[in-house]
């Protein structure tokens, strides 16, 4: 009995604890969580975010009618020349080349074709079609087909290699073509959605998305540079096809990949293309203004040697004989800073202006000489590619001195301009650089030609030692180099 009523001692004593415990609780609003929970439940409470990702089925829907597979063929070899592939160099056995001679004699006369695939974009109700160049150059036949799979022969309007533009037309009565709506390329903002639709590898149309990575890209394809670049896929045969925003706009022609990454792409401005498709339809070419000189950038050490506020415009290096630049007085190490009231920031910036006027244009040119603004007229040129691959000149090499600058130099004797293709290259030769001098830290390399110091011409290392004789140290001077056939001016701080 006694250990029966200790036990229920003990359970009453239990039960009224835990009473006590709840209510205390209950009163003091405490938490019935443990605040021993895994750190991963911490945000249990609260709700995730749902994003909707918009589809883009209705732009497809929309846009792909008005874009188009190119299909090209030209010949390139008949059978009864294909033999020469084979033949031995310098005839060097008789027998071999006779045996190839022999067999492709025998094959029926025919011509051997070359295909290529590209894209493009029909941008009229009767079948002009936007592409680009490198996809219909020196074509002898040309197809397009529609997302219906229907084929059309085309022609060639125009063309424009500077840019990389054709326009062609279908050779079709049809009035009623699909037409793809040109946006505003100017618009664009990084970071903007875009599609891209083309003929990838020749699968016919394709859809990739991405976004606008970087605008006014320069990757070496020509003087008029100005390239979107995009993550949405671009691959062989897409070229010529839309980029479009999310308006449906076509915004840029795809063009280029880096073949070696991944998610970069090229596409020309639209607002390029808008700018010359009407001479392309009526001429079939592009005249360009043509001002003849040879430019550089600005740098920093330049603008403070020659006393200019920043580093703006574009430096002129050389100037062309008889071209227009020579005829306004344009002189070697004058800054081109305005052309016609419009400010020239860079050298890239005074060719596409100057090539988006026309030949026989009336222009008043600014320019920065001897720390102040200069006034000129000239009227433009056409340009000619011609024209300018005859301005190519070779540049600049006797016995060895060492300057005070830190600079080993040789004068240019006959037997170095034929060891080293100089041609008639007058100047002095770098031949070496003291790491530890002043002109270690400029931009000057070896195997440069000096051909001025300070405005002062240099044909000897006499004449140049003579030239650097009066420099003072903290002054910045300028030097006139010739560099793998081209002029180049480069500051010097003297220490």
């Amino acid at each position: 009995m006694k250990k029966i009523t200790s036990l229920g001692i003990l359970l009453m004593v239990a039960v009224c604890s835990a009473l006590i415990g709840m209510f205390i609780a209950s009163s003091l609003d405490l938490s019935t969580r443990s605040e021993a929970l895994p750190f991963w439940r911490e945000g249990a409470g609260t709700p995730a975010t749902h994003v909707v990702m918009p589809s883009l089925s209705s732009l497809a829907k929309t846009a792909s009618p008005t874009v188009v597979n190119v299909r090209t063929t030209k010949n390139i070899l008949s059978s009864k020349e294909l033999y020469k592939r084979f033949e031995t160099p310098g005839g060097e056995n008789d027998w071999f080349d006779e045996f190839f001679r022999k067999f492709f004699d025998k094959i029926p006369e025919q011509e051997l074709k070359q295909k290529s695939l590209g894209s493009g974009f029909i941008i009229s109700r009767d079948g002009y079609v936007l592409t680009n160049n490198h996809v219909i150059s020196e074509a002898e036949e040309i197809f397009v087909s529609l997302s219906d799979n229907e084929e059309y022969k085309a022609t060639i309007v125009g063309k424009d290699d500077n840019t990389d533009i054709a326009l062609i037309k279908i050779d079709s009565a049809r009035k009623d073509f699909p037409v793809a709506v040109l946006g505003d390329s100017d618009a664009l903002e990084i970071g903007d959605w875009v599609i891209a639709i083309g003929n990838p590898f020749g699968f016919g149309h394709t859809l990739t998305q991405g976004i606008v990575s970087a605008k006014a890209r320069v990757i070496g394809a020509g003087a008029y540079d100005n390239f979107i670049q995009t993550d949405a896929a671009i691959n062989p045969g897409n070229s010529g096809g839309p980029l479009i925003n999310m308006d449906g706009q076509v915004v840029g022609i795809n063009t280029a990949v880096v073949s070696s990454g991944q998610g970069i792409g090229f596409a020309i401005p639209i607002n390029m293309a808008k700018e010359i498709l009407p001479e392309l339809k009526d001429t079939g070419e592009v005249a360009r203004g043509w001002l003849g000189v040879a430019i550089q950038e600005v740098t920093p050490e330049i603008a403070r040697a020659v006393g200019l506020d920043e580093p703006r415009g574009a430096m002129v290096s050389a100037v062309y004989a008889g071209d227009p630049a020579d005829r306004a007085g344009i002189r070697k190490g004058d800054i081109i800073l305005r052309i016609n009231s419009h400010d020239i920031e860079d050298p890239r910036g005074l060719t596409r202006y100057v090539g988006n006027l026309k030949p026989d244009a009336k222009v008043g040119i600014v320019v920065w000489r001897d720390s102040r603004e200069v006034v000129l007229e000239t009227t433009l040129e056409k340009r000619l590619d011609e024209h300018i691959a005859t301005l190519e000149q070779g540049p600049a090499q006797t016995e060895e001195i060492k300057d005070r600058l830190g600079l080993v130099l040789k004068d240019i004797t006959p037997d170095m301009q034929r060891q080293f293709s100089l041609g008639d290259a007058k100047g002095v030769l770098v031949v070496d650089i003291d790491p530890g001098a002043s002109a270690a830290k400029s931009k000057i390399e070896k195997m440069d030609i000096v051909k001025e110091v300070g405005g002062r011409e240099v044909n000897s290392v006499e004449e140049y030692l003579a030239a650097i004789q009066g420099l003072k140290k903290g002054q910045t001077v300028l030097f006139l180099i010739e560099r793998e056939s081209r002029p180049l001016y480069v500051a010097i701080d003297i220490e």
